[in-house]
């Protein structure tokens, strides 16, 4: 009858929203503006990214004897946990960039574990002095990625009315009217405020290198996940569920990610990145856009 049984495709251009996909487009492009056509890359691709692993982080299958069926009972929860940064090249784990520490709280987001003030620390003192000259930082969109350079004033949905009330009055008085309510008030100040630049940013490019901000939802192209894949995948393997055990584990995980395994992640990202971009331009001609 003409049916083909294979692979569905994994996204769709009518699902997804514009401001997703421009991001992914400006980051591609930005990307593949970095490949040499002969192989290589114009700058040096560094990828950083945080991730987390608790005491009982653990493989959820176990040996017994059928007859008696499970017995081992593995603690309930989540319990103490590790956050971890480092940064890979194709060289492998970036020496000297190594981050663990433990967590404050046993629940919610890493990102929310580590405040700007910290990671830029981390950033400048361990990252940068170890990196390629004039590199090309991948990182993700997180809080602690993104502040602003002091005293700087971009509006975001959480501004206080009266904040961007008095931004406006300020600058462009004329435009403020008593009657506007904050919906109105965040579309004019993001229309007429210049964005300010990233103190992350400033600092990177104070030292020759540039910044790029992965854009949401697409995991799938930052290789380092792979890495943090085979740590965490040994830790679950070793787990005895003490945190003396944790960080010996990881410590293990981490001497599991050879070069080898870098240099497969990121070509599995780039084979991504052309998938996408290809797709792209594939739906946007199939939609007469």
């Amino acid at each position: 009858m003409g049916f083909v049984y294979g692979t569905s495709r994994s996204k769709s251009a009518l699902r997804e929203r514009d401001d997703v996909l421009i991001a992914r487009r400006e980051y591609l492009r930005t990307k593949l503006a970095n490949r040499r056509p002969h192989g290589g890359t114009v700058r040096p691709e560094v990828y950083l990214d945080e991730s987390s692993v608790n005491v009982n982080h653990s493989t959820p299958r176990t040996w017994y004897v059928a007859e008696e069926g499970p017995w081992v009972e593995k603690p309930s929860g989540n319990g103490p946990r590790l956050i971890l940064g480092h940064a890979i090249t194709t060289d492998g784990w970036v020496e000297g960039a190594q981050l663990v520490f433990q967590a404050k709280q046993r629940t919610g987001d890493d990102h929310g574990q580590r405040n700007f003030e910290h990671f830029q620390k981390w950033f400048a003192e361990r990252l940068l002095p170890h990196i390629p000259a004039a590199s090309l930082i991948m990182l993700a969109n997180a809080p602690s990625h993104n502040v602003y350079v002091d005293g700087a004033f971009y509006p975001t949905s959480s501004t206080p009315k009266s904040a961007l009330q008095q931004w406006l009055q300020q600058h462009h008085p004329a435009q403020c009217q008593p009657t506007m309510i904050k919906a109105e008030l965040l579309a004019l100040c993001r229309q007429l405020c210049p964005k300010p630049q990233y103190a992350l940013d400033r600092l990177a490019e104070a030292r020759g290198h540039r910044i790029l901000r992965t854009p949401q939802y697409h995991p799938e192209l930052q290789p380092i996940e792979a890495c943090w894949a085979v740590v965490k995948n040994h830790c679950a393997a070793t787990c005895d569920y003490t945190a003396k055990g944790l960080r010996a584990h990881v410590a293990e995980g981490f001497n599991k990610v050879t070069p080898a395994t870098c240099q497969a992640a990121i070509a599995d990202v780039r084979t991504e990145e052309d998938r996408y971009w290809r797709e792209d331009m594939e739906d946007d001609e199939g939609l007469g856009l």
